[in-house]
C-alpha cells in the first residue's frame, strides 16, 4: 500500500473545491425547517423556567419582603411560568408544523430528485 499517494488523495480533496451535492442541500433545508421551532422552544421554556422559580422563590419569602402580598404576587408569577411551561409543547408543534409546510414542497421535490437519482 502507497501510503503517500492515500496521503495526496487526502491533500488534494481537503483544498479542492467542493461542490454542494443534493445531500447536503437536503440537509440544510430540513435544518431550515426544523431550527426556529427548536430555538423557540428552548428560549421560551427556559423564560417560563426562570419566570416559575422566581414566582416560587416570592411565594416562599428567599426574595422579597416575606409579607402576604409577595406571597400572592410569587403565586400568581409562579402560576404565570407554570402555564407558559405547559403551553410550549403545543407552541413548538405548531411552529413547526407551520416551517414543514413552508418546506414541504423544496424538500419534497429535492428527495425524489435524490432517490431517483440512485436507481
Amino acid at each position: 500500500m502507497n501510503t503517500d499517494k492515500i496521503y495526496a488523495e487526502a491533500i488534494v480533496n481537503e483544498y479542492s473545491k467542493k461542490s454542494a451535492s443534493k445531500v447536503v442541500a437536503l440537509r440544510k433545508l430540513d435544518r431550515a425547517a426544523k431550527m426556529p421551532a427548536q430555538i423557540f422552544t428552548y428560549t421560551f421554556g427556559v423564560l417560563c423556567a426562570l419566570v416559575a422559580g422566581t414566582g416560587m422563590s416570592l411565594s416562599m419569602g428567599v426574595i422579597g419582603a416575606g409579607t402576604a402580598a409577595f406571597t400572592g404576587l410569587g403565586i400568581v408569577v409562579g402560576i404565570i411560568g407554570f402555564v407558559g411551561m405547559a403551553v410550549n409543547y403545543p407552541l413548538y408543534r405548531r411552529i413547526l408544523q407551520k416551517n414543514k409546510d413552508k418546506y414541504a414542497g423544496d424538500i419534497i421535490r429535492l428527495a425524489t430528485e435524490i432517490a431517483g437519482g440512485e436507481d
